[in-house]
C-alpha cells in the first residue's frame, strides 16, 4: 500500500497522534490544541441546564398530547379540534424539537461524518495482519477461486457511482470482515444501497471462503427493498416466469404469470386453461373476505377471563369495539370477534376487511387499539402476545379450513366430454373415479388438513412469487377441496375447487417491486382500486382459484391417462450432459 500518494489530512493526523503512547504529560499538553469556541458558549444558561430544560419540555408536552388524543379517540372527538392549552403544547413540542435537533442532530451528523472519514483513513494505515489471518483460515482449495472472485468483485465496485475512491471500498470490506463495522449498518453509513450490497457480498465471500459468482448483483433496485422487503442483501435470485392462459374466468380472459422452476407446471396449467376455454369458461364466487389476528390475554383467574369473554360476545359492545378498531385505517372494518377460553388464557380472534391489502399489519394495528381500550376496562388483563396462533397465520389449522381467512373463493367449470377426450386425453368417468379415490379418500386416509386436492400449492406458490405475495402464506392459501361429478347423463364433467383461505393483496409488501408490479399489471390488478376498494385483491384471489382449477383438471387428467411420468421424463429433465458440465 503506497501511503506517499495520499493528500495530507491535518485533522486525521492530529487524531492519530493522540492514539500514540504519550511520552510525558507535559508533551501531551503541548500537543493538545486549544478548544475552539462553540455556539453553545453564547447561551444565557449553562449548556447542561439548557438541555435539561428542553428535554423535560419535549417529553412532558409529548406525554400530555398523547393522553389528550387518547381521550379524544375514546370520546369520538375529532383530533383536529384543539384547545388553547393543546395549541400551546404543540408549539412547545415543535420548539423543543427544533432546539434538540439543532444542538444534537446536526452535531451528531458532523461527528459521524468526521468519524467515518477518520475510520476510512485509519483502516488503510493499519497493518494487514488481521486480513492475512483471515486468509489463513480459508480452505486451501478455494484460494485460487477466491482470488479470481475478489478481483472481479473489486472491479465491479467501480460500476455504480460512489462518493469515495475505490480503495475505500476495500477498507470497508476489511472492516466488515473484522467486525469493526456491522454488516447491517452499511446502507445507513454509505447512503448507497447497491454499493452496500456489493461490499457485504465481498465480505461474505471472504468470511466463508465460498464464491458467489453465480448470484447476480447488478440489475436490481436495492433502494426499493430497504426497510420493507429484505435485510442485508447480497444479490437476488432469478426465477423464470411463465405464462398460462388465456384463462377464461367470469367472461374475461387473463394471462396468468407463474414463477417456478418446476418443469411441466406452466404447460400443464396452460392445458387446463385451454380445456376450460373450449368449454365456455369458469365461474368464481367470493363468499367471504376477512383477515384475522388473534391475541392471547391472561387473567389472575379463569372466572375473570370468562368475564372478558362475555363482554366481547355481548352484541351491544361490538359497535364500540368496532369504532376503536376501525380508527387504525381507512380500510379496516371489524367484522366479528370470536373467543376461545383455555384456563386463565383467553384467545380473541378478530376478523376484519382490509381493502386491497393482504392486511396483516392493518388488522394487527386495529387489534392493538382494542387491547389498549380493554386495558382500561380490565386493568388486571395481561397481554401475552399480539398473536396467540388462533389466527392462524402460516400454519395449517382447522380454524382456517372451517371458518376461512383472507379471501374464500369457490370456482367451477363444466367441461364437455368432447374436450375431456380431445384435449385432456381421458374420460369423464376416469376423472370422477380418480378424484374420489385420490383427492378425497386418499387424503382422508393420510389425515390431510385442507389437502383434498392434487397440487393446489403448486399453482398458488407460483402465482404468489410472481405477484409479490408472502410465499409462506401458501400453507393456508393452498387449502383446497377439488370436486368432480359426471353430469348430463355422464357425458360431461362438473369440476370445482373451494379455497377458504386465499391470502393475497395488491398493495404493500413485495407487490410494489418492479417485477412483481409488472405481473400484477398484466392481470389488471395492480395497486389499489379507488372506485371500489378491495376489488383488485378479490379479483386476484379469483384468478388464483381459477388457475388452481385449471391445474387440478390437467394434472388429474395426466394421472388418469397414465401420462404423468412420461411427460415429466420428456419435459422435466435436463438434456445437458452433467458429467461434462461438472468436469
Amino acid at each position: 500500500m503506497d501511503l506517499r500518494r495520499r493528500p495530507p489530512k491535518p485533522s486525521h493526523r492530529n487524531h492519530h497522534l493522540l492514539k500514540q503512547p504519550q511520552k510525558s504529560s507535559s508533551a501531551a499538553i503541548r500537543r493538545s490544541p486549544s478548544p475552539a469556541p462553540k455556539a453553545s458558549d453564547a447561551l444565557p444558561l449553562p449548556l447542561y441546564l439548557t438541555n435539561a430544560i428542553f428535554f423535560t419540555l419535549f417529553f412532558s408536552v409529548a406525554y400530555y398530547l398523547l393522553h389528550r388524543w387518547r381521550d379524544k379517540i375514546r370520546s369520538s372527538t375529532p383530533l383536529h379540534v384543539v384547545t388553547l392549552s393543546e395549541l400551546a403544547a404543540i408549539l412547545s413540542l415543535i420548539a423543543s424539537f427544533i432546539y434538540l435537533l439543532g444542538f444534537f442532530g446536526i452535531d451528531f451528523v458532523q461527528s459521524f461524518i468526521a468519524r467515518a472519514s477518520h475510520d476510512a483513513w485509519d483502516i488503510e494505515d493499519e497493518d494487514e495482519t488481521r486480513f492475512l489471518l483471515n486468509q489463513d483460515r480459508r480452505p486451501a482449495t478455494c484460494s485460487a477461486a477466491l482470488n479470481s472472485s475478489i478481483s472481479t468483485s473489486v472491479s465491479r465496485f467501480m460500476d455504480p457511482p460512489a462518493t469515495l475512491p475505490s480503495q475505500d471500498d476495500e477498507g470497508l470490506v476489511k472492516s466488515v470482515v473484522s467486525g469493526d463495522i456491522p454488516s447491517y449498518s452499511l446502507e445507513s453509513r454509505l447512503g448507497d444501497c447497491h454499493r452496500a450490497a456489493s461490499i457485504r457480498r465481498e465480505a461474505v465471500q471472504r468470511l466463508t471462503g465460498r464464491s458467489l459468482a453465480g448470484l447476480p448483483l447488478d440489475g436490481f433496485d436495492y433502494e426499493s427493498i430497504l426497510g420493507q422487503c429484505c435485510e442485508m442483501p447480497i444479490g437476488y435470485v432469478q426465477i423464470p416466469v411463465g405464462i398460462a392462459g388465456p384463462l377464461l374466468l367470469n367472461g374475461c380472459e387473463y394471462s396468468v404469470p407463474m414463477a417456478t422452476t418446476e418443469g411441466c407446471l406452466v404447460a400443464s396449467t396452460n392445458r387446463g386453461c385451454k380445456a376450460i376455454y373450449a368449454s365456455g369458461g369458469a365461474t368464481s364466487v367470493l363468499f367471504r373476505d376477512g383477515m384475522t389476528r388473534a391475541p392471547v390475554v391472561k387473567f389472575p383467574t379463569a372466572s375473570r377471563a370468562s368475564e372478558l369473554l362475555f363482554f366481547l360476545e355481548e352484541p351491544a359492545n361490538f359497535d364500540t369495539l368496532a369504532v376503536v378498531f376501525n380508527k387504525s385505517s381507512r380500510f379496516a372494518r371489524l367484522q366479528k370477534i370470536q373467543c376461545s377460553l383455555a384456563g386463565r388464557n383467553l384467545y380473541i380472534r378478530f376478523s376484519c376487511g382490509t381493502g386491497d391489502a393482504m392486511g396483516m399489519n392493518m388488522v394487527s394495528k386495529g387489534v392493538q387499539n382494542v387491547l389498549e381500550f380493554l386495558q382500561d376496562e380490565f386493568p388486571d388483563m395481561e397481554v401475552g402476545g399480539i398473536s396467540g396462533n388462533f389466527c392462524s397465520d402460516k400454519k395449517p389449522a382447522a380454524v382456517n379450513w372451517i371458518q376461512g381467512r383472507g379471501k374464500s373463493v369457490v370456482c367451477e367449470a363444466m367441461i364437455s366430454g368432447e374436450v375431456v377426450a380431445k384435449v385432456l386425453k381421458t374420460s369423464v368417468s376416469a376423472l370422477v373415479e380418480l378424484n374420489m379415490i385420490k383427492n378425497l379418500t386418499g387424503s382422508a386416509i393420510a389425515g390431510a388438513l385442507g389437502g383434498f386436492n392434487a397440487h393446489a400449492a403448486n399453482i398458488v406458490s407460483a402465482i404468489f412469487i410472481a405477484t409479490g405475495q408472502d410465499p409462506a402464506q401458501n400453507i393456508e392459501s393452498s387449502h383446497c377441496i377439488t370436486m368432480m361429478e359426471a353430469i348430463n347423463d355422464g357425458k360431461d364433467l362438473h369440476i370445482s375447487v373451494t379455497m377458504p383461505c386465499i391470502e393475497v393483496g395488491t398493495v404493500g409488501g413485495g407487490t410494489q417491486l418492479a417485477s412483481q408490479s409488472a405481473c400484477l399489471n398484466l392481470l389488471g390488478v395492480k395497486g389499489a382500486c379507488r372506485e371500489s376498494p378491495a376489488s383488485n385483491s378479490r379479483l386476484l384471489a379469483a384468478i388464483v382459484a381459477g388457475s388452481v382449477l385449471a391445474g387440478e383438471l390437467s394434472l388429474m387428467s395426466a394421472i388418469a391417462s397414465g401420462q404423468l411420468v412420461k411427460s415429466h421424463m420428456k419435459y422435466n429433465r435436463s438434456i445437458r450432459d452433467m458429467s461434462t458440465v461438472t468436469s
